[in-house]
């Protein structure tokens, strides 16, 4: 049996098992051919995206969620975690915001977009995705968390693996959402009684 094909977009220093990283010059979200040269027939089976897609603008992020899609096999998926625009801590959101806070080598320096859910579950949902909030902060600010596997697809910025939250205390969360391609439906089978 083969080794499922999974795929970070944009990996930085990330370095998970079984997944393969990415930077920009290997897979843009942006470039259509580059994913046409890394993936030629094959497709991923499933894609890991952490702090990647504010630094598109939405435009490009609804293209490149269609674009993920395309090259996902049926039935594959996709974790995506991003700042969250809901998260009231005022510090994390001067940190998050779109320029970010200072000089241009700060890691938000080309952020384009905060994502709040309902904005970022439709770039998703518009591309074909079945959607599904892990983490996630509601309009009110209060926080809420699905249980979901870090084996099948790590994100250090959450809930359980970030070390800024600790002891009951919220440092720093990400908007993550699990979204899935549909399957392939299976044929249909005979009905005996009609044999």
């Amino acid at each position: 049996m083969m080794e499922p094909f999974q795929v970070i977009i944009g990996a930085g220093e990330q370095r998970w098992n079984g997944w393969q990283p990415t930077e920009r010059a290997d897979l843009d979200l942006t470039d259509r051919a580059s994913f046409e040269r890394f993936f030629g027939t094959r497709r991923a089976d499933a894609f890991l995206c952490e702090h990647v897609w504010e630094h598109l603008t939405e435009a490009e992020g609804r293209a490149a969620a269609r674009l993920c899609f395309e090259f996902l096999r049926p039935g594959g998926w996709l974790r995506c975690a991003v700042p969250d625009a809901n998260f009231p801590d005022a510090e994390y959101q001067r940190t998050v915001q779109v320029g970010g806070p200072g000089p241009t080598d700060h890691p938000a320096a080309d952020h384009r977009i905060v994502y709040d859910f309902r904005l970022l579950r439709d770039v998703f949902e518009s591309a074909g995705f079945e959607v599904k909030l892990l983490e996630y902060c509601d309009e009110q600010g209060h926080f809420h968390a699905e249980d979901w596997e870090i084996e099948s697809g790590p994100i250090y910025r959450s809930l359980r693996m970030d070390h800024r939250n600790r002891e009951g205390k919220l440092g720093f969360v990400s908007l993550i959402l699990e979204a899935r391609k549909p399957g392939a439906k299976e044929p249909a089978k005979e009905n005996p009684a009609e044999s």
